[in-house]
């Protein structure tokens, strides 16, 4: 990659920023999982849950919800709101639904929080197996998908009388 410039330090840079985005990549591709939902009879309660994040706008920034949805009873387990995008307040939570009970298979995208060491070492150490949605997939985690969706026209984005 060579970037116009009358001096080698640009050049070196733009390697450098190039390699930063190479690494990036790897180290997530090292923590991501296949889909195992695909063509799976969802049959039992805590046989499969799925988890996202939404962003819900605030007068003066934002606000991070995270939830954790049931498949087959489309009960929300457990939710947790944050005003960063740590992985923290998602580990906080995931404990939090633990303690009412654990699933077979937990279904996430390929966000950096759900390849994180510390989310997958938390599954890992709760012996429950690990799907991901396909890069760009959103129909791989409908459900939870739907949730945000409707909590985001229903409750939050109403028009509010004056």
């Amino acid at each position: 990659m060579y970037v116009e410039s009358n001096n080698s330090y640009s050049y070196r840079a733009s390697m450098v920023e190039w390699n930063n985005k190479q690494i990036n990549i790897k180290r997530q591709a090292d923590h991501t999982y296949p889909y195992l939902l695909r063509n799976l009879e969802i049959t039992r309660p805590n046989q499969v849950w799925s988890i996202d994040l939404t962003y819900i706008p605030m007068k003066n920034g934002w606000m991070y919800m995270f939830a954790v949805i049931d498949w087959y009873s489309r009960c929300i387990v457990a939710w947790e709101l944050s005003n960063t995008l740590d992985t923290a307040f998602i580990v906080r939570c995931l404990m939090k639904a633990f303690a009412k009970a654990k699933p077979e298979i937990i279904n996430s995208d390929q966000g950096c929080q759900f390849t994180s060491h510390k989310y997958i070492d938390l599954l890992k150490s709760n012996n429950i197996r690990i799907s991901m949605d396909g890069k760009g997939r959103a129909t791989d985690n409908i459900v939870i998908e739907r949730f945000f969706r409707s909590l985001e026209y229903e409750k939050l984005y109403q028009d509010v009388p004056h």
